[in-house]
């Protein structure tokens, strides 16, 4: 499985990494663009690879077989 990223999420998480930094998160950027970048990376590695979980039972009402 792949997974695409949406130019608002792409938009996102650029942004996210002034957001880091001027909220004090990280007191220099080059920690917070590692973070970002980090972010990517997991999205793009490990996210496809997560197991699915059967939703639970109560969410039936919204079709068969849910996730």
């Amino acid at each position: 499985m792949k997974v695409l990223l949406t130019k608002q999420v792409n938009d996102y998480l650029i942004d996210l990494i002034q957001i880091l930094h001027n909220e004090g998160y990280f007191n220099f950027e080059d920690p917070a663009v590692e973070y970002v970048f980090d972010l990517y990376d997991k999205i793009e590695t490990s996210l496809p690879r997560k197991h699915k979980k059967e939703a639970p039972k109560y969410f039936d009402k919204y079709g068969d077989e849910l996730y």
